[in-house]
């Protein structure tokens, strides 16, 4: 007597790949009937999502003729189900159906329900997210800054110089600031990475849709810039707030989430949940403190992601610029190269040939050996083929004067080797002074944190000359709209970041040879190489306050 456990269907030839250990609940993705196998299993997870956890063949049927795929009969489903079953694939788990045996005939007949097993679900769970994963174009997610602001602002002012959760900051609520404050950086951080990576192919367009790229090109460019400045501002901020929680209240942070995660924990588990939800949360700060603030040996990947968007802007219009020439039917060497080959194709006999290759490339013998005429005549009369040696053949001569198309050199005495020691003594001594002089300007400009322009005073020459051309180049950078810019000089030794103030008054500077007077702003000029790497510089009120009092 054979039960249906036993009717219990392999996989044939034809649909089983060998399985590799852990991973055979995948092997189904590399049979011919793939397709159909993975519309089962997502009908089966669907189930499970609405708490279904057995289901018959004809509810997994009619699952697939509302799915929009192709039209599957009832015994194709059965059979997929089957094999999904089978203890070599290990996708599904098969139990007999005898809710509905009703006689002798009916417990003989092949009746099943169908789960999804541990390793099934996790292999189903995998291909999910890498299907919405390959889908995902990634953005820039400058509201997320703004978030992450605001929940740290909410944690600073929770945890203030207390050893406890203020008044009024009950831990449900401080639990659920910080889930809130993972989930965003997460979602900033995830998203970053995705879409430089889509940014990065399109430059190399790699994957990229010529047409589309070029309709939206303005709207990227543009969507670049607003998120570097927010980058740049709000940046700041946060790094600025991570250095306002001290160590203690973030101990004290982690370990009100931790006790609060562990109180769902299963009995005689909760200890060691608190202790591994801490480590977990304590690794999470510390990666939200490393994304956002800058170390004397690491640059902060923040920074790092402003450096990356700034340089695909440039890329981009490099891009554009090439796919207009592409357009265009712009001329290369190429086309010239296959211009010059149809020349030679239509030529008539090889004589034409090596006339149009002499006026292609303009080579011809050199000027300074040419041959006598006798020697000419003695080779034209000896009639020699290419198989006689040269020591057989009449001797070459060569005339020791240039062509008559050529320049000799003039006789009489050649001129005296001028000593220009004396000269080059005056130019690095030139060179020197104004190497100091240009140190020298740059030690009184530089500042330790954001000045107002008012605040420089008097400059001499030649720092206000270096001065008004940092000035300038951040005003151009900023433009009419924006509110902060951040220019590096030529050889990238000083990095001058420029803020607008709303409402500012007049700032002058005065030199020895006049006033120089406009718009106050706030600027912070630092050395890029000279010391150790600082955090980004913040903003104090005290500055503030300094800009919007009139002059």
């Amino acid at each position: 007597m054979t039960t249906p456990a036993d009717d219990q269907q392999l996989p044939d030839s034809t649909d089983t790949a060998v399985p590799s250990g852990a991973y055979a609940p995948f092997t189904y993705l590399n049979t011919p009937n793939a397709a159909l196998y993975r519309r089962v299993m997502r009908a089966l997870v669907t189930e499970k999502e609405r708490f279904t956890v057995h289901v018959r063949p004809e509810q997994v049927h009619r699952a697939l003729h509302a799915d929009g795929g192709e039209p599957v009969t009832e015994d194709a489903v059965a059979d997929a189900l089957g094999r999904l079953a089978n203890p070599v694939w290990g996708n599904l788990l098969a139990f007999p159906d005898s809710s509905r045996v009703t006689a002798l005939e009916d417990f003989y007949r092949r009746r099943m329900l169908y789960q999804l097993s541990r390793e099934g679900e996790a292999a189903e769970r995998a291909l999910a997210q890498y299907d919405t994963a390959l889908g995902t174009r990634g953005a820039l997610q400058a509201v997320a800054l703004e978030d992450i602001v605001v929940l740290l602002t909410s944690l600073r002012d929770a945890t203030r110089g207390r050893a406890d959760l203020a008044p009024g900051a009950d831990a449900a609520t401080t639990h659920q600031a910080m889930r809130s404050l993972r989930e965003r950086f997460t979602e900033l951080a995830d998203n970053a990475v995705a879409f430089m990576g889509s940014i990065q192919r399109t430059i190399d367009l790699h994957d990229a849709d010529v047409e589309a790229f070029l309709a939206y090109k303005e709207q990227l460019i543009e969507y670049l810039e607003r998120f570097i400045d927010d980058l740049v501002t709000r940046g700041a901020r946060i790094a600025a707030l991570l250095s306002e929680i001290p160590p203690d209240a973030v101990r004290l942070l982690v370990t009100v989430a931790a006790e609060r995660e562990a109180q769902d924990a299963a009995p005689g588990e909760a200890e060691s949940a608190v202790v591994t939800a801490q480590e977990t949360w304590l690794r999470q700060w510390a990666g939200l403190a490393d994304w956002f603030v800058s170390t004397p040996g690491r640059e902060s990947e923040a920074k790092l992601l402003r450096s990356r968007a700034r340089a695909a802007i440039p890329a981009l219009l490099a891009v554009v610029r090439a796919l207009h020439d592409r357009a265009g039917g712009r001329t290369d060497r190429t086309q010239d190269f296959l211009t010059l080959a149809r020349w030679f194709a239509d030529l008539p006999d090889d004589g034409a040939r090596h006339r149009l290759w002499r006026s292609a490339f303009g080579l011809s013998s050199a000027r300074h050996l040419t041959v006598t005429g006798e020697t000419v005549e003695a080779w034209e009369e000896a009639r020699l083929g290419n198989s006689v040696p040269w020591a057989e053949a009449p001797p070459l001569e060569i005339s020791p004067q240039l062509r008559r198309t050529g320049s000799y050199e003039r006789r009489g005495k050649p001129n005296r080797v001028q000593d220009r020691r004396e000269a080059k003594a005056i130019l690095a001594a030139r060179s020197r002074h104004q190497a100091e002089q240009t140190a020298a300007a740059r030690r009184h400009i530089l500042t330790s944190g954001p000045r107002p322009l008012s605040a420089f005073g008097e400059l001499d020459p030649q720092a206000f000359k270096l001065f008004l051309g940092l000035l300038g180049d951040g005003l151009a950078a900023m433009g009419p709209d924006a509110t902060t810019a951040q220019v590096h000089t030529s050889d990238g030794e000083l990095t001058v970041t420029l803020t607008r103030v709303p409402e500012a008054g007049v700032a002058v500077l005065r030199t020895p040879d006049g006033e120089f007077s406009g718009p106050d702003h706030l600027v912070d000029i630092a050395s890029s190489v000279a010391g150790p790497e600082q955090p980004p510089p913040v903003i104090t009120d005290d500055a503030r306050q300094a800009v919007e009092v009139p002059v």
